[in-house]
C-alpha cells in the first residue's frame, strides 16, 4: 500500500521537475497535466464563490437532484457521524449544492472554502476526487498529495459520478475527511450512494411517467388500501366526484360503490378485474351514474390494495351515440326552397334554434319534419351534443317506457343484467326528437309530461331521478289540437310541447318548390351517373305542379329517381306514371285530371286518390302506402278519417 510520504514525493517530483512517477495512477496523472496546462497554482486550491444570482439559478435547476439525494446523504451521514467526514453533492459541472458534516470537519472545510456555492473542478482548485470523477466519468479515491494543490494534502476524498436516465453525468457525490484516517471502504460507500441515487432517479422517472399517464386519463382512478380507504386519486377522479383525497379518505369506499362484490376473495387473488358498465357512486348525498372497473393490486401473490377506474355515463353515452349514429347530419343549407311560404317557415325555424324551449313541428308525411329538427339542432348551442331521434309509432306499446326512460337491472324479466339507459339519457346535453308524437299511447303521456316539465327521468326499477340537460323537439302529421278535442292526446302535454310551433306547408301549397326540388334531385342523379345526364322541360314541370303530391317531398324525390331511370332520352318524360297504375299519366291526362278535380274539395281529391291507389293495389294497405310514399300509420288514419273500407276494394282493379 502506497504511503502518504510516497505520494508527497511523487507530487514534488512533478511540481518541481515536471516528471510523472510511473506509479502515479493514470487518472491522477491526466488531471495533473491538465492543471499545469491551465496554470493552476499548486500552492493555492481554495474555492471561489459564485454570485448569489448564479447560485440561486444552479440550485433551482438541480432541485430535483437534491430532493432525491438528500435523504440518501442523510442516511449515509448517520453511519459516519462520529468519524469527522464531510459528505458533498455537486451538479454535473462541479458546483457544490450541499454539504453535511459535523462541526470540526465543517470548520476545516470553511478554511478551504469547500462549501456550498463553490466550483470544485480541476481547473479551479486543482486535481481532486470530484473534478476527476466528473471529468473522466469514473469512481476514484484520493489522499494527501494525490491532490494537485498543497492545501488539499491534509484531505482524503472518494467520489463517484451520478448518472441520469440516458447515462449522462448529472452530478457527483463525495466523502472527504482527514488524510490520516483514509479508509479503503470509503470508495465503496460513495459508489453505493451514487447507485442508490441513480435508482431513485429511475424510480422517480417511472413514477412521473405513471403519474402523468394516470392524470392525463379521462377516467377517474382511485387507489385503495386493504381497509378500502382512498390513498391516491388522479385529477379526473377529483373533478368527477368534486372532492379531495383527504375528504374521500374518510370513507370506506365499499359504502360509496355498493354494487360491487368486494368480498369476492377468489376473484381478487386471481388478479381478475370486476367491471360494471352502469353502476352508482353515492357520495355526500349525490349519486353519480358511471361505468367502473375494480382491479386487485397484487404483491408476491397477495392482495395489497385495489385500483378503481370509473367515468361518468356521459362518456359511455358519447361512444354509444357515435356508434349508433345519434347525431344530426343536416343543416338549414340542406333545405331546398324558392317558395316564399317555405322561406318564412325556414326563418322561423332559424329563430327557434337560438332558444331551448320545446318545439312542436306539424306537417304531412314527407314534408321534412326531421330535416328541420336536425337543422335546428345543428344551428343551436347544442350542436356538439347528441341528436337522438325516436319514431313513436314504431315503439311497441309495452316497451315504450323502458325504451325512453331505460331500466335498472332486474327491473323485469328479460332485462339486461346491468340495466340500460333510455333514449332521454342518451340525449343528455343534446336534443331528443320524438317523431309521430301523436302515436304515443295515452297511458304513457302523463309520464312523458313529467319529463318534459322537469327534464329529469327515473328508470324502470330505479330509486332516484336523474336531472337531464336537453331540448325536446316533437313532430306529428296529425292535427294535435284536434287530437286533444277527440281525447286522444292530453291537453296539458299538448301545451307543454306547443311552446314554439312550426308548421311545414305541404308541397302542393308551394308550387315554386316543386320545380326547385325536382331540379335539385335531378342534379344529384346527374352527378351520380354523369354518362346518363338528363334535363327537365317546362312541360314536365307543369305536369309535376298539376299533381297533389300526397307523399310530399319524399314522393317527389322518389318520382324523379324513377323517371331518371326509365326515361329513354335526354329529357325527363312526363309519360312516366306518377302512380303505379300500369297506365301512362302524360301531360294531357294530368291536365284532364286537374280540370276534373277543380270543383272538388281537398278532402274529396285525397279520398279519390287513395281509393284509386287501393284499387290498383288490390286493397293492400301496405302496398298502397309504399306507392304513395307515406307510412302505413298515416294511410290508416286517412282510411279511418274518410270511412274507406279496404275489404270492399280487395281484388278490384281499374
Amino acid at each position: 500500500m502506497v504511503t502518504l510520504e510516497e505520494k508527497k514525493h511523487w507530487w514534488e517530483e512533478y511540481t518541481y521537475h515536471g516528471r510523472i512517477h510511473e506509479n502515479v495512477p493514470e487518472a491522477i496523472a491526466i488531471s495533473w497535466k491538465k492543471c499545469r496546462q491551465a496554470n493552476v497554482d499548486p500552492f493555492d486550491g481554495r474555492g471561489k464563490r459564485v454570485s448569489e444570482a448564479i447560485l440561486d439559478s444552479i440550485l433551482k435547476e438541480n432541485k430535483w437532484l437534491m430532493e432525491i439525494a438528500e435523504p440518501i446523504m442523510q442516511n449515509l451521514f448517520n453511519l459516519v457521524m462520529n468519524s469527522h467526514f464531510l459528505l458533498v453533492i455537486t451538479d454535473s459541472c462541479g458546483y457544490i449544492l450541499d454539504t453535511i458534516g459535523d462541526t470540526d470537519v465543517n470548520k476545516k472545510a470553511e478554511n478551504l472554502r469547500f462549501e456550498r456555492g463553490m466550483l470544485w473542478s480541476d481547473e479551479e482548485v486543482g486535481s481532486n476526487a470530484i473534478g476527476i470523477a466528473l471529468d473522466q466519468n469514473l469512481q476514484i479515491q484520493m489522499a494527501g498529495a494525490d491532490h494537485y494543490c498543497l492545501t488539499h494534502h491534509e484531505w482524503t476524498c472518494a467520489a463517484a459520478p451520478i448518472h441520469g436516465l440516458d447515462g449522462q453525468v448529472v452530478g457527483c457525490i463525495n466523502i472527504s475527511g482527514n488524510a490520516e484516517e483514509m479508509h479503503c471502504h470509503s470508495l465503496g460507500i460513495v459508489a453505493a450512494a451514487a447507485f442508490a441515487i441513480e435508482t431513485q432517479i429511475r424510480q422517480r422517472h417511472s413514477y412521473d411517467l405513471m403519474y402523468t399517464a394516470l392524470n392525463s386519463s379521462s377516467d377517474g382512478i382511485i387507489l385503495l388500501d386493504l381497509d378500502f380507504r382512498s390513498i391516491w386519486m388522479n385529477e379526473a377522479a377529483k373533478n368527477i366526484l368534486g372532492t379531495s383525497l383527504d375528504e374521500l379518505g374518510r370513507y370506506d369506499f365499499r359504502k360509496i360503490m355498493t354494487e360491487f362484490n368486494w368480498e369476492n376473495e377468489e376473484r381478487w387473488k386471481s388478479g381478475r378485474p370486476s367491471s360494471r358498465t352502469d353502476c352508482k357512486l353515492k357520495l355526500n348525498d349525490q349519486i353519480f351514474g358511471c361505468s367502473a372497473s375494480v382491479s386487485p393490486i397484487l404483491s408476491d401473490g397477495r392482495v395489497t390494495g385495489f385500483s378503481v377506474s370509473f367515468n361518468k355515463l356521459e362518456a359511455l353515452f358519447k361512444t354509444v351515440n357515435k356508434v349508433t349514429g345519434n347525431h344530426a347530419s343536416y343543416t338549414f343549407d340542406d333545405i331546398y326552397f324558392k317558395d316564399p311560404l317555405m322561406g318564412r317557415t325556414l326563418q322561423m325555424a332559424q329563430k327557434y334554434a337560438k332558444y331551448d324551449g320545446c318545439i312542436l313541428i306539424e306537417g304531412e308525411s314527407g314534408t321534412g319534419k326531421e330535416l328541420f329538427a336536425q337543422a335546428i339542432h345543428n344551428a343551436s348551442s347544442r350542436s356538439e351534443g347528441p341528436f337522438v331521434a325516436v319514431n313513436s309509432s314504431s315503439l311497441p306499446r309495452d316497451l315504450v317506457e323502458s325504451e325512453l326512460f331505460g331500466y335498472e337491472r332486474g327491473a323485469f324479466t328479460g332485462a339486461l343484467k346491468e340495466g340500460k339507459p333510455g333514449k332521454f339519457e342518451l340525449a343528455d346535453h343534446g336534443t331528443i326528437f320524438l317523431d309521430e308524437i301523436g302515436e304515443m299511447p295515452l297511458e304513457f303521456q302523463a309520464k312523458l309530461l313529467r319529463v318534459a316539465q322537469l327534464h329529469s327521468v327515473q328508470r324502470l326499477g330505479g330509486k332516484y331521478e336523474k336531472k337531464l340537460d336537453l331540448r325536446i323537439i316533437v313532430a306529428t302529421n296529425r292535427n294535435l289540437k284536434e287530437e286533444v278535442l277527440q281525447k286522444r292526446f292530453r291537453e296539458d302535454l299538448y301545451f307543454r310541447f306547443n311552446v314554439l310551433k312550426l308548421n311545414i306547408p305541404p308541397l302542393r301549397e308551394r308550387p315554386e318548390d316543386i320545380a326547385c326540388c325536382a331540379q335539385r334531385f335531378l342534379n344529384h342523379f346527374n352527378d351520380r351517373y354523369p354518362d346518363q345526364k338528363k334535363e327537365i322541360t317546362e312541360g314536365f314541370i307543369r305536369s309535376l305542379q298539376a299533381y297533389d303530391w300526397p307523399g310530399n317531398v319524399r314522393e317527389l324525390q322518389n318520382y324523379i329517381e324513377k323517371t331518371f331511370y326509365l326515361s329513354q332520352n335526354t329529357f325527363l318524360s312526363d309519360q312516366i306514371p306518377l302512380v303505379d297504375s300500369g297506365e301512362p299519366v302524360g301531360l294531357e291526362q294530368t291536365e284532364k285530371t286537374r280540370n276534373r278535380k277543380a270543383g272538388l274539395t281537398l278532402e274529396q281529391i285525397e279520398t279519390e286518390n287513395i281509393m284509386e291507389m287501393l284499387k290498383d293495389c288490390g286493397g293492400s294497405v301496405e302496398l298502397a302506402a309504399e306507392r304513395l310514399a307515406i307510412s302505413r300509420a298515416a294511410l290508416y288514419r286517412r282510411l279511418k278519417k274518410y270511412g274507406i273500407n279496404t275489404r270492399e276494394l280487395r281484388g278490384k282493379t281499374v
